[in-house]
């Protein structure tokens, strides 16, 4: 039974995009791993930007800075 956690920065990911995740990811388990689709299990995490950091410092304050 594969899961897979897919992290995104919560900025506006649509239900359609975030179906589209889903199925695509499943779609890849099947065709290059032999995945059963009814057993996989794909979850999103949305996180704020306050809460992700790169270098140190929050994506929040990297893209003010506009990086």
């Amino acid at each position: 039974m594969p899961y897979v956690n897919i992290k995104i920065t919560r900025e506006g990911a649509t239900p359609d995009q975030k179906a589209e995740l889903i199925r695509g990811v499943t779609r890849l388990l099947q065709d290059v791993l032999g995945k059963n689709p009814q057993t996989t299990v794909v979850v999103i995490d949305e996180v704020d930007t306050d809460n992700w950091g790169i270098a140190g410092e929050s994506v929040t304050v990297r893209r003010k800075r506009g990086q």
